[in-house]
């Protein structure tokens, strides 16, 4: 929330007549689950904006799957890690149509079998096992502190794979004494159609989403390498660091954004809801409240508050608004606001246009004044325009 607020905003804020996330648009980076996340955005009044970062491809038919099943069955490892629960149940449904289940199912039942977190377990428990022990936090690095505490020199440790390699976990294992046997379930690959992606890159470099989720690590490195492949990394990274929120469902899937130094909002609990009450919390909490005219304005992505009443504003609105809400009070020309308005030419009638529209829009026209040869101020409360200088 910015600084120069007025001191005055109230604690209490009449109760928005819409969900928490009215007015702001979320972007989705899922593959799986996506339908289940965006439903609960659009519940709390969100728009979504779908660009599945990757496809996840099964590997029933792999030979390197096949591969990997047979040495387990033929020779027994000390430890087998589970890590995700969709990954788990693919990998006992290919060895069934292997005619290995049977086999899989009686080599797992006899070895040390760790899950992680309460998914990967219901995954385990289904196939008819128990699990030795999981981690409460849900985390990959609970999981290889153990194993590191209890030593794993000449142990033979196999780990169901992401799709891409864990972080430092074989590595960490294998300079430890291990031998590891990978398991590579599925894999994750680019989408088909790119198009959806690179619309979702276009509206976060042009400040046109308010937050993207992502919930899972390779989405995150895919959607960053695409747009090192147009040549827009550096302006999204900008945008990430100004204002676009990256949720993220947990601490793994933050790895790859982190790395490029961005900071990531993220539940207690690794979870869809959570992850979508996070939102809730964190972008009402950073829009720009000020008390205009007798009303009360709230500033959100894509539409205004005004006194709780959410009122939908076109793009050339949300630019002049937010021009003016910069410097609430004071004078804005018509030449500055004509350069905020998106893809303006010369002509300041432009800015009248656009302002009319606005005025229409918000419902209560005395929210903007015009001064004569000048410009267009917010008409902050006189109980704040000291504040601020007047106009």
């Amino acid at each position: 929330m910015d600084d120069d607020l007025p001191d005055h905003v109230p604690d209490h804020l009449p109760a928005p007549s819409c969900g928490p996330l009215a007015g702001f648009t979320v972007g989705v980076t899922a593959a799986r689950r996506a339908d289940e996340l965006g439903a609960l955005l659009e519940r709390r009044g969100a728009a979504v904006l779908h660009a599945p970062a990757l496809r996840i491809v099964p590997l029933a038919d792999d030979a390197e799957l096949l591969a990997a099943t047979e040495q387990l069955i033929g020779r027994a490892p000390d430890v087998v890690v589970a890590t995700t629960a969709i990954g788990f149940r693919g990998w006992v449904e290919a060895a069934e149509g292997w005619g290995l289940g049977g086999a899989l199912l009686e080599r797992l039942g006899s070895v040390e079998l760790l899950a992680r977190g309460p998914k990967v377990k219901g995954a385990v428990r289904a196939a008819g096992l128990t699990e030795r022990w999981s981690p409460a936090s849900e985390s990959m690095a609970e999981v290889l502190d153990r194993l590191l505490e209890e030593g794993v020199e000449g142990r033979r440790i196999a780990v169901q794979l992401h799709g891409e390699p864990l972080p430092g976990f074989v590595e960490a294992l294998r300079a430890a004494g291990a031998e590891v046997v990978g398991v590579p379930v599925y894999r994750w690959l680019p989408p088909r159609d790119i198009g959806p992606v690179d619309r979702l890159l276009d509206a976060a470099v042009a400040r046109g989403v308010d937050a993207v989720t992502f919930t899972s690590a390779p989405a995150a490195a895919s959607l960053l390498a695409r747009a090192e492949e147009r040549g827009v990394l550096g302006e999204l990274l900008g945008a990430f660091g100004h204002g676009l929120v990256a949720a993220c469902v947990g601490p793994v899937t933050a790895v790859p954004l982190q790395a490029y130094g961005v900071e990531t909002v993220q539940p207690v609990r690794f979870r869809l809801g959570p992850l979508v009450q996070v939102l809730c919390q964190e972008l009402p909490g950073r829009a720009r409240r000020l008390p205009v005219a007798g009303r009360l304005l709230e500033i959100r992505g894509h539409a205004v508050l005004v006194d709780g009443e959410l009122r939908a504003v076109p793009p050339a609105g949300m630019a002049l608004l937010r021009t003016l809400a910069r410097r609430p009070g004071w004078v804005v020309s018509r030449g500055e606001l004509l350069r905020a308005l998106p893809g303006a030419g010369r002509d300041e009638h432009a800015v009248e246009t656009a302002m009319a529209r606005l005025r229409a829009v918000l419902g209560a026209p005395k929210l903007v004044q015009t001064v004569v040869k000048r410009g267009y101020r917010l008409a902050l409360d006189a109980a704040t325009d000291a504040k601020y200088g007047g106009g």
